[in-house]
């Protein structure tokens, strides 16, 4: 039976996914259009990985550069500047918030996000939806970690578990940890989110991952 939903944030609670791709062409945006292009698909590709490994990725892999210090730092804050008030004034994901209305009180209900911890706890606060859940966990940590830290303090089962997220490295994290993790398939993707991965559930809409919830726990 499940008792514990756990999700990912951007994308999934809020459609926001497009705030920080934005952001990240402006910060490279004083680089060859070849490397902005990289840079974009490499962010879409990885949306559940922190802003901290994108940076250090891109800097080794793409620009071939180190990446000192007081630069990552300079990143850190541009990328915050840029992101936060337009995460917190983008739009809910459609059903999502009369979702959480309606099983508040059914199930225990966590974010795991691969924003910085401060971040999303001040981006959940703002949008008045801190009510909605039990614990609000970011990066650096893993979203391996975090979800097992959530299993442990609370003394749940991985069984009464389910990560709902939108990208390779959200499965990648439920899966390390054990938990069962449903797929949130974005609209308008020119390329697999999830490739040679065999998933065992795809939703487009939260209507549907309700009714996924409802048949799991008929059994």
């Amino acid at each position: 039976m499940i008792r514990v939903i756990i999700f990912d944030f951007d994308g999934v609670i809020a459609e926001s996914n497009n705030v920080k791709t934005e952001a990240f062409v402006k910060l490279f945006a004083d680089y060859p259009e070849e490397v902005r292009g990289a840079v974009k698909r490499f962010h879409l590709e990885n949306g559940g990985m922190s802003r901290f490994e994108k940076f250090r990725y891109i800097y080794a892999n793409f620009l071939k550069e180190a990446l000192s210090e007081k630069k990552f730092n300079e990143l850190c804050i541009g990328f915050n500047r840029l992101v936060l008030d337009g995460v917190v004034n983008s739009p809910m994901a459609d059903g999502v918030e009369e979702f959480l209305l309606r099983n508040r009180d059914k199930y225990d209900m966590y974010i795991v996000s691969g924003t910085p911890q401060d971040e999303i706890k001040t981006i959940v606060e703002r949008r008045m939806l801190d009510k909605y859940f039990s614990g609000v966990y970011g990066s650096p940590e893993t979203k391996k970690r975090l979800i097992q830290l959530i299993l442990r303090e609370n003394n749940y089962n991985p069984e009464e578990a389910v990560y709902l997220g939108d990208s390779i490295n959200d499965y990648e994290g439920a899966e390390a940890a054990g938990v069962e993790f449903v797929a949130k398939i974005p609209d308008g993707l020119d390329f697999d989110p999830f490739p040679n991965v065999k998933l065992k559930t795809r939703i487009r809409k939260i209507e549907e991952f309700e009714e996924f919830l409802d048949e799991k726990n008929k059994k």
